[in-house]
């Protein structure tokens, strides 16, 4: 049987965790502002996906879509990490311009020379 479409917990985790970060916060805080239990963080990060209400609760609270995180066979290919980044980064009202380009080129520079192709 082949899969129709499936839900990336992995990518989702990490996004989850970069939020957190940004945040300054640890995980049992994200537990309590998000209103899920400290037991599902744990789930997820053990590779396990979280259930419907809280994982509909995680991306309330954190602002991540996630639909960006259901993958299909046939999916069109995904974009650019590095737009993806240069975006957020510009989008970023915590970063001034200047910031958000020295960062993006930092990142540049980094993925280039750890990329595998």
């Amino acid at each position: 049987m082949t899969k129709s479409g499936w839900f990336d917990c992995e990518a989702f985790y990490a996004a989850l965790d970069a939020v957190r970060q940004a945040r300054k916060l640890n995980w049992k805080q994200v537990a309590a502002e998000s209103g899920v239990s400290a037991s599902t963080l744990t789930r997820m990060a053990q590779g396990k996906r979280p259930d419907v209400d809280g994982l509909a609760a995680l991306g309330a609270w954190s602002g991540l879509d996630v639909d960006d995180y259901v993958r299909t066979p046939d999916e069109r290919p995904a974009p650019e990490p590095l737009a993806m980044i240069s975006t957020a980064l510009r989008n970023d009202r915590h970063l001034s311009a200047e910031a958000a380009t020295a960062l993006e080129e930092m990142i540049k520079a980094t993925y280039e020379r750890l990329r595998m192709d």
